[in-house]
């Protein structure tokens, strides 16, 4: 347990975040964005200069970081100057780096078929089943408890996961029957003492009432990915990734997958098209196209033009 005392800065800082609501994790990266600039600068942030956030920003493009994480760290320090200290003339000397437009990894069905087959217990099984099944991200895999689950409306209930959002996304017969599996061989002896509806589906084993953590089932994933021979450099996301994917390939409306990840931009959930692996192969190449014979085109039909008498008149129209 530390016993290092919060620099006023730090307080400050906290109670900023905290009045906007900001979750515990950007908190976090926030808090680690302004150490890593002290460090540089081997003094409080609040006697920085211009020079000194330019000299920062060449500092981290010459250390290698990532764009996403270099952009993720000025977020930071951005807030720390714009907020805390209102000092908007260095906020005017930090700038974002466009990130690289990546394609998300997939698997394919027989991959699934193969991860799930090589689940180590029932339990990897289903964590690994609401991801792929539900479109789940990890967060709020684990963070789900009884009350969630609606069996009369064949739902699950998402609270106030990214963005502070609330949705639903359909429980299906499959899963359905997974998770009552499961919560009969669920060892009840974590959380005795809690109301029924209120239990996690998947608590944890060394801190009492609280659920397992990301890291935890991240770990989970890896291991049955290795299990599973499975080559490609795949993340625990790249269930919800394949999950996205393979509705798209069906032929499932993109709004409906939109609604199903709780994605507030259509754009988001679109780029799954370009890695629908079903739909870009059933596209017949120009290239094939070139050997096959020419299609003879219908000659237009001819119009008949009905004239009729009143139109040949030469008479002039009443007035």
């Amino acid at each position: 347990m530390t016993t290092k005392a919060i620099t006023p800065l730090r307080q400050r800082m906290i109670e900023d975040m905290n009045a906007r609501k900001l979750c515990a994790g950007t908190q976090r990266g926030h808090i680690l964005s302004c150490k890593r600039l002290a460090a540089f600068l081997k003094r409080s942030p609040d006697t920085a200069t211009l020079d000194d956030i330019r000299r920062f920003q060449l500092h981290l493009a010459e250390t290698g970081i990532s764009i996403c994480n270099r952009n993720r760290t000025m977020t930071g320090v951005a807030f720390l100057f714009r907020v805390t200290l209102r000092r908007l003339d260095l906020c005017a000397e930090i700038y974002h780096l466009r990130e690289p437009q990546k394609i998300p990894l997939v698997m394919s069905p027989d991959e699934m078929r193969r991860l799930l087959a090589s689940a180590s217990s029932l339990r990897v099984r289903v964590l690994l089943s609401l991801g792929y099944g539900c479109g789940l991200r990890a967060g709020e895999i684990v963070r789900l408890k009884v009350k969630h689950i609606d069996s009369a409306q064949q739902i699950i209930r998402i609270e106030q996961s990214k963005g502070r959002k609330d949705r639903n996304v359909m429980l299906s017969p499959e899963m359905h029957g997974l998770l009552r599996q499961w919560w009969k061989v669920r060892p009840s002896r974590f959380d005795a003492g809690m109301a029924s509806q209120e239990r996690w589906l998947f608590p944890s084993r060394k801190t009492a009432g609280k659920p397992i953590t990301t890291r935890q089932l991240s770990r989970l994933f890896h291991a049955v990915t290795k299990a599973a021979g499975i080559k490609k450099s795949v993340t625990l996301h790249a269930l919800r990734h394949s999950f996205a994917t393979h509705l798209l390939e069906r032929g499932r409306d993109v709004r409906v997958i939109q609604a199903l990840l709780g994605h507030e931009k259509l754009d988001t959930t679109a780029r799954y098209t370009r890695v629908a692996t079903g739909m870009i192969a059933n596209i017949e190449s120009p290239l094939d196209m070139l050997g096959q014979p020419r299609r003879k085109g219908k000659k237009p039909r001819q119009k008949v033009q009905l004239v009729s008498a009143e139109a040949t008149s030469t008479d002039q129209p009443p007035a």
